[in-house]
């Protein structure tokens, strides 16, 4: 069988080309602003049902006297919920976040500090040796308003005063926690314990994330959407 002339260009096989295609689209997708914001959200999300499916509270979540020969905690502590109401809670503050997210435009730099601060938020417990057990999201997700607040802050006009306004109710919400008071508190209506100590180290991993990440960076561009 001959072989074709040497002018004749070659071509990819056809899933060759759908795969650069796709990884093409996919990198300009995530790089547009929001989208991996979104992409974060979605995997706490997802990743948390998952757990309330499948998978026994007592492998994953935060046991401070098994974290150095089990450092996987560090993450999975915060996708493993003591009830349905506590999942069922910290999904509708993922959903805010991924909205506020969309709506600001945050840049992928914004998802990568999130990513950063997710098993921060759980070493900060390390400081409150008292809290031998932990589960939940809800530290990460303070985290998450914390970065998004910091970007909004760095904008101009009414964006940097909604990421001012934000960054003090958040400073407000975690005062009135008494995070440095007992590691555990019972809350009206909700059939499980808070621990605002874990609020206030989200919160914390939030600005170092954002620190680390965001640093060189200039001012975070106005939202397209308007926030």
């Amino acid at each position: 069988m001959s072989s074709p002339p040497r002018w004749m260009p070659t071509r990819r096989p056809r899933w060759r080309r759908t795969a650069l295609r796709c990884r093409r689209c996919g990198g300009a997708s995530l790089a547009e602003p929001g989208k991996a914001w979104l992409l974060v959200c979605a995997l706490l999300a997802k990743l948390s049902l998952l757990v309330w499916l499948i998978a026994p509270a007592a492998a994953l979540d935060w046991q401070v006297g098994r974290i150095a020969a089990e450092p996987w905690r560090m993450l999975t502590a915060a996708l493993v919920h003591l009830s349905l109401l506590h999942l069922a809670a910290n999904l509708s503050g993922c959903a805010v976040l991924a909205l506020l997210g969309w709506r600001a435009a945050l840049p992928a730099t914004a998802a990568w500090a999130w990513l950063l601060a997710w098993p921060l938020t759980q070493v900060g417990l390390l400081l409150r040796p008292e809290l031998s057990r932990y589960a939940g999201l809800s530290g990460v997700l303070h985290a998450g308003v914390a970065i998004a607040a910091l970007l909004l802050a760095t904008r101009t006009g009414r964006e940097r005063w909604i990421g001012l306004g934000i960054a003090v109710g958040l400073g407000l919400k975690l005062a009135l926690e008494a995070p440095l008071g007992p590691v555990l508190r019972q809350v009206p209506g909700f059939d499980f314990p808070v621990a605002p100590f874990a609020h206030l180290s989200g919160a914390v991993a939030g600005v170092l994330a954002w620190r680390l990440t965001m640093r060189g960076f200039e001012r975070s561009p106005r939202s397209p959407h308007g926030t």
